[in-house]
């Protein structure tokens, strides 16, 4: 019944504020309502006494989106309705079905007014609270996504937190989603910084939960785990901080302790008896699996991609053997050719695949694959064959990568068995390399197989190097020693260097305590850097590596070397909150600037931080 009267409810004022608008006149209200009005409720009289109730609460633009409210009349008084009887015997006597919310004209008044007029009427500061909230919601659900930031950034722009409904959490969400969606990323960091100064304490913990995840996200875990602890101590008995903190440690690669806090936060709940079954159901499962709860959870968020992504693993976990590559040792290079049965699967795969891989970019796509992923990741799980094509391999490896590359807890089941599949086709290489292939896979004159690197532009090498390359990055959070052990590979086959790996391997090291590897592998890259060498990383991981071993006087001359490629990197490790920075518009971050610093601060404070004393010491020598 209730149902029926908030439909009956809303059709009337929407109709009787297209009347209302016609001259913003009482008048025409009633004639509208005794006219049109019984064909909305079915009931004149009620037609009749809901119009003056809707009038009081209607925003008029002529008063400056000020409402001419009625004055209630007593029972014995000429009705409101100018019906010319006393109201016990007019509206009075009339019984509405429900309430009728007091924000109602307002919230369809904003999601009527377009242009200077919602402007104007935002700008007023008068619109009530739940109106705004609602409005906004309405225009986020309908997708209109800048009438809904338009809205909800008034909801949001007060100096009077308390006037917010206890319903502005979602709201909240939403404009933080929206402005990252549209790009307004100072917006999003100016919302943040107001409710986490001095919003309401409910919104404080959302606030910095959502900055904790932004900032793994990010890659920064030194400040996601900042966040977490204020988050913690604002929201203690929060439920979402078992999802983030379990989310924390899996990025920082404590997968044992991810599972012992989940464990906690399980038995700490529950005891509480205030979560669900639903919630209380969820926590158990990320006490006892965190990594696959989370990727579990993260499918079933996919809407229409999750069937196909869970056909996809099932494929995956079913691979077995690779066919044999067309490998030769060409002018001193190993070289990998395409045969005519792999372009066939390939174009069998660009058939139904959108995007086109980019030659000159190492992770790049000509255009967003995932937009067409609900043909292509169920045509793919029909023709597993075409997976014997490496072309094939590395478009789905990039296109996984994109998308689920920040995520370790998807590594095992999306990355690791391709994994698995290339470093079957690397040990083809490194045979031909060494000279153990057949005698036709090298071609007369040629120099010694052993000599032979598999360099980037040398035949279609650049297929398998790509794959590498995005395979370590969507491992590298999730399966840290096998993104490790397969980077090591590929500088094997690649002495050049041509993706940059010797960084990563480094950066690696040093989270696995292997501080002796990290040096000499440091020392080893400077000695002779690669072109585009990510410098500043070596140099600050060569001085790391020698603070560990106790080795300080060489650690302060490493430091000083540090300091004279980017004299920005010490402060910028050193400061608790230091202003970001970003790189240049193709997202690379020149030697010597503060985005280059930025970018080491955002990947390594965190292993700066847990080495004791360590932060101390460069503190020490900022001077």
């Amino acid at each position: 019944m209730l149902a029926v009267w908030v439909e009956q409810l809303l059709g009337f004022a929407s109709g009787a504020l297209k009347a209302i608008r016609e001259d913003e006149r009482y008048p025409t209200l009633m004639a509208w309502a005794r006219e049109e009005g019984p064909k909305l409720t079915g009931d004149p009289a009620m037609a009749q006494a809901l119009a003056p109730e809707l009038w009081s609460q209607t925003p008029l633009a002529r008063l400056d989106f000020d409402c001419e409210a009625l004055a209630r009349p007593g029972r014995n008084e000429p009705c409101w309705c100018d019906s010319g009887r006393k109201t016990k015997r007019c509206c009075g006597a009339v019984s509405l079905p429900g309430d009728v919310p007091d924000h109602l004209m307002w919230m369809l008044s904003l999601r009527e007014w377009k242009g200077d007029t919602l402007k104007a009427a935002l700008a007023s500061g008068k619109a009530p609270a739940q109106a705004l909230l609602e409005a906004g919601l309405i225009a986020a659900e309908s997708g209109q996504r800048g009438r809904a930031q338009q809205i909800l950034e008034s909801l949001f722009e007060t100096a009077d937190w308390s006037r917010l409904p206890e319903q502005a959490e979602p709201a909240f969400e939403i404009l933080v989603d929206l402005y990252q969606e549209r790009g307004f990323h100072r917006k999003r960091e100016a919302l943040l910084d107001a409710v986490l100064d001095r919003g309401p304490l409910f919104l404080r913990g959302v606030a910095l939960e959502r900055l904790c995840l932004m900032h793994l996200d990010n890659d920064d875990l030194d400040s996601a785990r900042a966040a977490f602890v204020r988050a913690q101590q604002a929201l203690p008995d929060s439920p979402t901080l078992a999802y983030i903190e379990a989310m924390l440690l899996l990025h920082e690669g404590h997968e044992e302790e991810a599972r012992e806090r989940s464990s906690f936060w399980f038995r700490r709940l529950s005891r509480q008896g205030e979560l669900d079954p639903d919630q209380l159901q969820f926590l158990s499962d990320l006490a006892d699996n965190p990594g696959a709860t989370l990727a579990e959870q993260l499918l079933n968020a996919e809407e229409d991609l999750a069937e196909p992504l869970v056909a996809l693993q099932a494929l995956l976990e079913s691979l077995d053997g690779v066919p044999t590559l067309d490998l030769r040792v060409e002018e001193g290079q190993l070289a990998y050719h395409r045969s005519a049965r792999e372009d066939t699967l390939y174009a069998g795969f660009r058939a139904v695949f959108p995007a086109e891989v980019e030659n000159e970019a190492p992770l790049g796509f000509d255009d967003d694959p995932w937009q067409a992923a609900g043909d292509w990741l169920p045509a793919l799980c029909a023709q597993p064959e075409w997976l014997d094509s490496p072309a094939v391999v590395q478009s789905l490896a990039l296109a996984l990568t994109s998308r689920f590359g920040s995520l370790p807890w998807m590594a095992p089941s999306l990355f690791e068995p391709l994994a698995e599949r290339l470093e079957r086709w690397l040990d083809q290489a490194r045979e031909a390399a060494s000279g153990d292939a057949s005698p036709g896979d090298a071609s007369p004159g040629v120099a010694s197989p052993g000599d032979a690197s598999l360099d980037w532009d040398a035949a279609d090498n650049a297929v398998l190097l790509r794959t590498g390359l995005a395979l370590v990055v969507g491992m590298e959070r999730g399966a840290r020693q096998r993104s490790r052990h397969l980077a090591e590979r590929l500088l094997e086959l690649d002495d050049r260097d041509s993706l940059g790996l010797r960084e990563l391997v480094l950066d690696q090291l040093l989270r696995e305590g292997r501080d002796t590897e990290a040096l000499a592998l440091s020392e080893s890259a400077l000695a002779k850097p690669s072109e585009d060498e990510a410098v500043l990383g070596l140099l600050m991981g060569r001085a790391l590596a020698l603070y560990r071993l106790e080795r300080l006087d060489e650690a302060v001359e490493a430091l000083s070397e540090s300091r004279r490629h980017n004299g920005h990197a010490l402060s910028l490790l050193c400061a608790e909150n230091p202003r970001p920075a970003s790189p240049s518009g193709d997202g690379t971050a020149a030697p010597g600037s503060r985005a280059e610093a930025w970018q080491y601060r955002t990947l390594m404070r965190d292993q700066w931080r847990a080495t004791p004393g360590a932060l101390e010491w460069l503190a020490g020598r900022l001077d």
